[in-house]
């Protein structure tokens, strides 16, 4: 792959890390204002530890041995398996919701059926796509380049 396409991915992976650390410290005042504040909680500290995931993801982007498509790939899946299961969480905080999918976290929290059946689908659908880039990510550091 083009290395300047795999230098802006891991650029744009750096953004959105120190974008999620300011998300997380704004989010942090509103806990206790939230319908959830557990969840508020679990917001909080999913938030923090996605930006360094993406922050040492981003760092490490530029030397992955990817093609061009599976680099796309794998980017944009992590870009949404980060955001929709913060976003999953986010929901059940602000709408009191979520303990079907989220039981520890959530605990008593009990949303509409429909709430609670949107939290699950964009719960549910953060794992396949973070494991499929996941995946990638481990092949693209099969020989590291030494840039």
């Amino acid at each position: 792959m083009e290395q300047s396409s795999l230098v802006g991915q891991g650029r744009r992976l750096l953004q959105v890390g120190a974008a999620l650390l300011i998300f997380t410290s704004l989010e942090g005042f509103v806990i206790p204002y939230l319908a959830a504040p557990r969840l508020g909680l679990s917001v909080h500290t999913l938030s923090a530890l996605q930006a360094v995931l993406l922050l040492a993801l981003g760092l490490v982007w530029p030397k992955l041995i990817l093609g061009r498509l599976a680099s796309q790939v794998a980017f944009w899946l992590l870009i949404y398996s980060a955001l929709a299961i913060l976003a999953a969480y986010l929901m059940g905080a602000i709408w009191g919701a979520g303990n079907e999918t989220m039981r520890l976290a959530a605990a008593s929290a009990h949303g509409t059926p429909m709430q609670e059946a949107i939290i699950k689908v964009v719960a549910y659908s953060s794992a396949p796509t973070g494991l499929t880039s996941f995946a990638l990510v481990l092949w693209g550091l099969r020989s590291i380049q030494n840039k």
